[in-house]
């Protein structure tokens, strides 16, 4: 079981929900947020001060999966999120030790959406 984190440009996020809908991942956890990487800083004008922007708009996206699964949400963000420009983002594989379904109280991998095909886990 892994957790995917991917930190992507807030405009890509419909082509990244679409490519992850159609690689058949579901149960995915979305948040605003803010940071900094490679991009340059810019210089912005607010009510008549002159500010540095330093931190760049993301969409933080967290996704639970199987093992099975790792490698084709990868690929769906990777080309869905992709610009070629700096900013584009990150995607980071964790490993997870434990997972609960509050609902059932099923763990592990039958907690994990989606699950690996019967022959494959």
């Amino acid at each position: 079981m892994k957790l995917i984190v991917a930190i992507v440009r807030p405009e890509q996020l419909s082509d990244v929900l679409e490519a992850l809908f159609h690689a058949e991942v579901k149960g995915l956890t979305i948040s605003r947020v803010h940071g900094h990487g490679g991009e340059m800083e810019h210089v912005e004008n607010y009510r008549g001060t002159t500010v540095k922007m330093a931190l760049a708009e993301k969409v933080r996206i967290e996704i639970g999966v199987s093992n099975h699964f790792v490698e084709p949400t990868v690929r769906a963000i990777l080309g869905a999120a992709r610009t070629g420009e700096v900013g584009d983002g990150k995607v980071m594989v964790l490993p997870i030790e434990k997972i609960y379904r509050i609902r059932t109280g099923e763990e592990d991998q039958a907690a994990v959406t989606p699950v690996a095909p019967p022959d494959e886990e």
